[in-house]
């Protein structure tokens, strides 16, 4: 374990405080103890000024009488870059995943043995790391460029902006997939800030926002008295955007008989305005998007394989805010902060039934649909916080308990229930099998073997 990670260490328990600290500091970390968690966040108020004060928390709230909601969030407001680890004896599966979805990174269970608690931290810290990059890069893009930066803390997501850095100085085209509202145009526009053409134009356009006779001219242009009523002279956006960045959105939204012009254009480096004869070079990064399965489009036919390879030199996924639950917490409270002034300055913070509510939702419409509940919640709400009785009913009707019967209504075996009931607590911990198997109180072999054959049986 690196020897700079800093550790804060929450207990009521002395003993185990001590215990800890043993272990911790052995392997080289600082650690600094505090009795109680009431204790801890008058601790990290007092020092409000520094975001980055620990990369990881370890909290026992056993014999507390703050709940891990409460101190989940103020640990959040005050250190939004740490990683937070709850130790407890007693759990129950509500309650290891409402912390896991309000964005802990993890739950251990006593006893806990030296390794996995090494372990454990490691991966935090790791984590925590790559939070406080991205927060520092975010800060500097927005300082440099007012552009809004991809919020997250989920780890493969700061991956991926870590890499979108790297490929950003390349003058490579790139190709973004993934769900309407999971923030491709934002990652673009991170891509150009980051880049060495940002002092030059960042262009966008939705290739499905016109058909091709209007397309050709918005990306190319015309020239005087190319088509009745063309009095001067037009530059197209590929134009417009030399020396900085094209971001062509939903491509796969373009006609074949417009693919082969655009292709054209990125090969040679040059076009022809509609009319003109004189081509005109250009110095254009080309940066792609759509929410369709791209290959597929290929494979079918419906999308030009020489344009897909000319696209995708460099590629990257953006994952539904399904797929990464424990973001929604961080989102909500950006977005409070991003709209309160212009809808309304009274609203600072969220109601914690209203955050379940929110963290339990599935989000078909991604990020783009959060950001649509918070604004409409917050022009609705009376009081400081955003509560229940604010969000859309199809919002708070919705329910993500496990359902003991199929959708038939046809009741199941117990065999059937025990299979689903344990392929619902491994989606719920997110794979992870060490923490499935402690919820379902088996060891990870019997777990391994039961998963083993759910799915032979399947």
């Amino acid at each position: 374990m690196s020897d700079s990670v800093r550790i804060l260490l929450v207990d009521k328990d002395n003993v185990a405080l001590r215990n800890l600290e043993i272990i911790l500091r052995k392997d080289g970390c600082f650690v600094t103890s505090i009795t109680g968690a009431g204790a801890a966040i008058k601790y990290l108020e007092s020092r409000a000024s520094d975001l980055n004060l620990f990369d990881v928390v370890l909290a026992d709230l056993g014999l507390d009488s703050l709940d891990e909601g409460h101190f989940l969030d103020q640990c959040m407001r005050l250190q939004p870059a740490c990683a937070l680890i709850f130790i407890s004896d007693k759990i129950t599966v509500t309650s290891v995943v409402d912390v896991i979805r309000q964005g802990a990174f993890h739950y251990l269970i006593k006893p806990i043995s030296p390794q996995e608690l090494r372990q454990t931290v490691t991966l935090a810290a790791e984590n925590s790391r790559h939070r406080q990059m991205q927060q520092g890069i975010c800060q500097e893009l927005v300082s440099k460029r007012g552009s809004q930066p991809l919020i997250t803390n989920d780890l493969a997501m700061l991956r991926l902006l870590e890499q979108a850095r790297k490929a950003a100085i390349m003058e490579l085209p790139i190709l973004i997939t993934g769900e309407t509202g999971t923030g491709k145009e934002i990652l673009a526009r991170f891509l150009h800030d980051a880049s060495l053409r940002n002092k030059k134009p960042f262009v966008a356009i939705n290739c499905g926002a016109f058909n091709e006779e209007l397309l050709v001219n918005e990306l190319f242009g015309h020239g005087r008295a190319a088509f009745t009523g063309a009095f001067r002279d037009h530059k197209g956006l590929v134009e417009t955007a030399h020396g900085g960045t094209l971001f062509l959105d939903e491509i796969t939204e373009m006609s074949l008989n417009m693919q082969v012009k655009l292709l054209r254009v990125i090969q040679e480096k040059e076009l022809r305005r509609l009319g003109v004869t004189t081509p005109v070079t250009i110095d254009v990064r080309f940066i792609a998007a759509t929410n369709r399965p791209i290959q597929q489009e290929v494979e079918a036919g419906r999308f030009r394989r020489d344009l897909y390879y000319r696209l995708n030199v460099i590629d990257f996924y953006l994952p539904p805010l399904s797929d990464r639950q424990g973001d929604i917490p961080v989102l909500v409270h950006h977005f409070l902060e991003k709209h309160s002034k212009d809808i309304n300055p009274i609203v600072t913070g969220i109601s914690k039934p209203a955050l379940d509510r929110l963290c339990n939702y599935s989000f078909p419409g991604n990020v783009r649909e959060l950001e649509n509940i918070l604004q409409r919640a917050m022009a609705f709400a009376t009081g400081s916080d955003v509560t229940e009785n604010d969000l859309p009913n199809y919002i708070v009707n919705s329910n993500s308990q496990f359902v003991f019967q199929n959708t038939d209504r046809q009741f199941l075996s117990l065999e059937d229930m025990e299979a689903k009931y344990i392929l619902w607590v491994c989606d719920e911990v997110k794979g992870n099998q060490t923490m499935a198997a402690k919820i379902l109180g088996l060891d990870r072999v019997s777990l391994w073997r039961r998963l083993k054959k759910i799915q032979l049986e399947a």
